[in-house]
């Protein structure tokens, strides 16, 4: 399993489609953080940058992060990504919880682009 977290500075990044990166985490069948790596983020917001199709080409099935629009959440599951809102802290710590069953989506949408709706390019 790979888990990816938007990051800045080693912490979840709360804005999904602004984050300085994702770290990607390996996950092996005992659930233990196997190996971590970092993936530049792509220019744009996070549903309309192209990323979803990339994290999933490269084996993310989880997506755990902080604030993130409806459109998004719909890309990444569309792109068998499932989607985990509402986490923040240190990324290693985020992951080691999701994989000890203590985080549940939060059901948080990112609303500060319009009615609920995460418009992007509307920043």
């Amino acid at each position: 399993m790979k888990i990816a977290l938007p990051t800045r500075d080693g912490r979840i990044d709360d804005h999904f489609g602004h984050c300085e990166s994702y770290t990607i985490f390996t996950v092996d069948g005992d659930r233990k953080i196997t190996t971590a790596e970092s993936m530049a983020s792509p220019e744009g917001c996070g549903c309309k940058s192209g990323v979803a199709p990339v994290l999933a080409a490269r084996g993310v099935t989880v997506m755990l992060a902080g604030n993130m629009g409806q459109g998004a959440v719909n890309v990444l599951s569309g792109n068998g990504i499932t989607v985990v809102r509402g986490c923040s802290g240190d990324v290693r710590a985020v992951a080691e919880a999701y994989l000890a069953g203590s985080l549940a989506d939060s059901g948080d949408v990112c609303r500060q682009h319009g009615e609920g709706d995460h418009r992007c390019g509307n920043h």
